[in-house]
């Protein structure tokens, strides 16, 4: 059973330290291996995600255990921009798994034990309540009056995606409020409480019929290239990053609507 609970920003590295935990645990009971080279039994690995993995990363983090009996994975999940603060700061962990790879850049050079691995790319989509009340057909519809548009603070990679969206296509929409991460900016879709917001193509369809999605073509659209890379020493740090690129979790990512992974 696995428990999901997301990470709040200038709390993340007091609720890391403490017993009881706001991450997702994923725990399975299996034997240990006959030919170990080292005891695993207890052994916890800290995954800190971008809030657009949450729902794929579970059985992603299944198989990664399924692999190394004895280890649970704990992962958390926040915006991208608040998981590089807090690790900067000190939090406890031994990947992050950002959503663009500007969020990377301010990840201090000392934080980091692995190389950068591209495992995923995503691109907007915008969001509109099931019946559409408001009969945003295209992209051009978001900058008609009083339309109530949600989107992401431009600090996080979402935001940064829909801020190049607008510059390139011209658009200078009324933006009813930015949210803090592109799961918030969806709720409040979902909630009934705007007509549209810009969010990815993977959450509109992880929300299966709670929302509406009006695609963007792919001539007018950004992607968004997620970077992962190991922030601990632990040879189990970087070998998760490496599990991310292997054939069965790149295949429950494109099932859940990412891109591949970029030719390197």
């Amino acid at each position: 059973m696995s428990r999901r609970v997301p990470l709040v920003a200038g709390r993340l590295v007091g609720l890391l330290a403490a017993a009881s935990l706001t991450l997702t645990a994923c725990t399975r009971d299996a034997a240990q291996p006959d030919n170990a080279d080292e005891p695993q039994d207890g052994l916890t690995l800290t995954v800190l995600a971008a809030s657009s993995l949450t729902d794929v990363l579970e059985p992603v983090v299944d198989s990664f255990e399924g692999d190394h009996p004895g280890l649970t994975v704990r992962a958390g999940f926040s915006a991208s921009s608040t998981i590089v603060q807090q690790v900067n700061e000190g939090a406890p962990a031994d990947v992050v798994a950002l959503a663009g790879e500007a969020s990377l850049e301010p990840l201090e050079d000392g934080r980091r034990s692995g190389p950068v691995t591209l495992f995923a790319t995503n691109q907007l989509e915008i969001a509109v309540p099931v019946d559409n009340p408001a009969g945003v057909d295209d992209l051009d519809d978001l900058a008609a009056d009083g339309l109530t548009l949600v989107v992401c603070a431009e600090q996080v990679p979402c935001g940064q995606a829909t801020e190049r969206l607008f510059a390139q296509e011209g658009l200078q929409p009324d933006v009813a409020s930015y949210e803090s991460d592109v799961r918030a900016t969806l709720t409040k879709v979902e909630l009934g409480e705007a007509d549209a917001g810009l969010v990815y193509r993977t959450d509109v369809a992880a929300a299966a019929d709670r929302v509406a999605g009006v695609e963007i073509p792919e001539d007018r659209n950004v992607v968004n290239r997620y970077p992962a890379v190991a922030v601990s020493d632990r040879e189990l740090a970087q070998d998760f990053v490496d599990h991310l690129l292997s054939e069965h979790v790149q295949e429950r990512l494109v099932e859940a609507g990412f891109g591949p992974a970029p030719e390197r």
